[in-house]
């Protein structure tokens, strides 16, 4: 039902934004790069996560990886990743599928500064084979909290020390 609950998600708050059926998988950031023709980075990445207890989700452009130091200093604690069983429960949404939409519980939703480099995004729509195509400050408009500089870009030399 996870899909469904996006679809109705979007439905009641944002209409215009259509569901993307690629016809391939978009489990992961290469698959759903290569089924919807656009580069890696667009991909917007679900990452379900506990800060200090709290679970949440930080959204990231897909070439991203997640900054421990960056993120402790942005949402105030060391993030420990969900597993594929939490994720379901908190989200209703499978891994793979993983989308700030139509969530089964409230949660605190956060977008990295890294989306802003595109004009627009495209996060899962709760299955492995759908997306939508949103600008990421609409989708900060939405559902965001707010937004942190929680990751680095694969161009960015790793802090050694």
């Amino acid at each position: 039902m996870a899909h469904q609950d996006v679809l109705d998600w979007l439905a009641a708050h944002a209409p215009d934004v259509p569901v993307i059926i690629p016809g391939a998988s978009t489990a992961t950031v290469a698959e759903a790069a290569a089924a919807l023709g656009v580069e890696p980075g667009r991909i917007a990445k679900s990452l379900a996560m506990r800060v200090n207890g709290e679970a949440l989700l930080l959204v990231t452009r897909g070439d991203a990886r997640l900054d421990n130091q960056k993120c402790h200093a942005a949402l105030g604690g060391k993030p420990r990743m969900l597993d594929a069983a939490e994720t379901l429960a908190l989200t209703g949404h499978a891994v793979g599928g993983v989308c700030p939409f139509g969530l089964k519980t409230p949660l605190p939703v956060w977008l990295d500064v890294s989306l802003r480099a595109y004009a627009s995004v495209f996060p899962a729509a709760g299955s492995r084979e759908s997306s939508v195509e949103i600008a990421p400050q609409r989708l900060a408009d939405l559902l965001a909290k707010g937004w942190v500089d929680a990751c680095k870009l694969p161009d960015e030399t790793p802090i050694s020390g």
